[in-house]
């Protein structure tokens, strides 16, 4: 299978590089250091066109297709060293922007992708519950039908963007005896509606720069409009989210594991000891050398399910495979680098450390490892 870049992607790609290069990483360090979300950078963004990658012109995206969508948030991840920022633009497109332009409703359509698209909304996925985490047939969050629409009850938790977010994408149970697989409902639910409200912050170990919280729905009322897709199809809608996050996700993982690789390879050839250059010595030229074969294998398996997103139905399976092993590569390769590193890696003037506790998440999110071996053991009849 040819993967060989067009002369258009290969543009974006420079574009997204040099654009992630000369705005995006000023400050990395403090920012990461206070938590703190960059609003006019994510505006930036915006004004390149990153939130809205795949969604249609006349919605106000880029309209590009799912593998272009992949390979631009590859060149991202690759020049952007603001991991939170990258992450948070994900959770943001890919649980949220994706399922909204998928089912959404051309007045649901109208009113949101535009802004969601242009970085002047945020959007925040609401899936995961205090007490359910991976279970998702442990949801405890209710909604109700009440008069012409709907009473909502619930608290979810590690809710991506929550603190900044204009707009919730919100899974509730709609109806207890179907339980999960027919029984759950996405909703919209708009900032300022009343009984919605941002709930705990949390301090992370990584991705300091992406806020998240809790989200606390008491008694939110919501019109029938407010339903996304229909209802009782909350769960292939969040299914499909998934495929696209997982997937595209792993694409900036791909251009973080490329930056460690060109680092340590420029710091092995200008490090010395015992008289010569550090790569020179086995120990460290193979460590390097199995950076360069995991991130290969990443960066195929990557595009393979990219290519497939939106056309085969077992790209589930695809989505799986490729979370799984590119984000154990990603703690894997970063951890390897700042080994090279030495207790130079260790330090946060080098940056190599704040990349390994970025990375440590990524076997977390968007469903654990032990979640995607669950899953491509179902597709093998396991």
């Amino acid at each position: 299978m040819d993967f060989s870049l067009s002369e258009d992607q290969r543009l974006l790609r420079e574009e997204i590089i040099r654009f992630a290069r000369q705005e995006l990483n000023r400050s990395v360090q403090e920012r990461d250091r206070e938590g703190r979300f960059p609003h006019d950078l994510w505006r930036k963004c915006g004004e390149l066109g990153l939130p809205g990658l795949p969604v249609p012109e006349e919605y106000g995206g880029a309209g590009q297709d799912p593998l272009t969508t992949a390979l631009a948030l590859e060149a991202l991840g690759y020049g952007c060293e603001d991991g939170g920022l990258v992450f948070a633009l994900c959770a943001h497109l890919l649980a949220c922007v994706v399922p909204i332009w998928k089912h959404g409703s051309e007045a649901q359509k109208q009113r949101y992708l535009p802004g969601l698209c242009s970085g002047t909304l945020i959007a925040v996925n609401a899936m995961t519950e205090p007490g359910a985490g991976s279970d998702a047939f442990a949801m405890t969050t209710r909604a109700e039908p009440e008069g012409e629409g709907w009473r909502i009850r619930g608290t979810k938790t590690f809710s991506s963007n929550g603190p900044i977010a204009d707009l919730a994408v919100l899974y509730a149970v709609t109806d207890p005896e179907k339980g999960y697989y027919g029984g759950v409902t996405a909703f919209l639910v708009e900032k300022g509606t009343p009984g919605f409200e941002v709930g705990q912050k949390f301090e992370k170990l990584g991705l300091r720069t992406s806020p998240i919280s809790e989200l606390v729905f008491e008694d939110v009322r919501v019109p029938a409009e407010a339903v996304l897709g229909e209802v009782g199809a909350g769960t292939s809608l969040f299914m499909q989210s998934m495929e696209w996050e997982r997937v595209c996700i792993a694409a900036t993982h791909i251009g973080t594991m490329q930056r460690l690789l060109e680092k340590a390879v420029r710091y092995a050839r200008t490090r010395t000891a015992f008289g010569k250059a550090i790569g020179k010595f086995q120990a460290v030229s193979h460590r390097i050398v199995d950076i360069k074969v995991r991130l290969e294998a990443a960066r195929l398996l990557t595009y393979h399910a990219a290519s497939r997103l939106d056309r085969s139905r077992d790209v589930a399976m695809d989505a799986s495979i490729t979370k799984l092993f590119v984000s154990e590569s990603l703690v894997q390769s970063a951890l390897d680098t700042v080994q090279v590193f030495g207790g130079y890696g260790f330090m946060a003037e080098y940056d190599v450390e704040r990349t390994l506790r970025d990375a440590v998440g990524s076997t977390l999110y968007s469903g654990t490892s032990e979640i995607q071996r669950n899953i491509i053991a179902g597709w093998l009849g396991l």
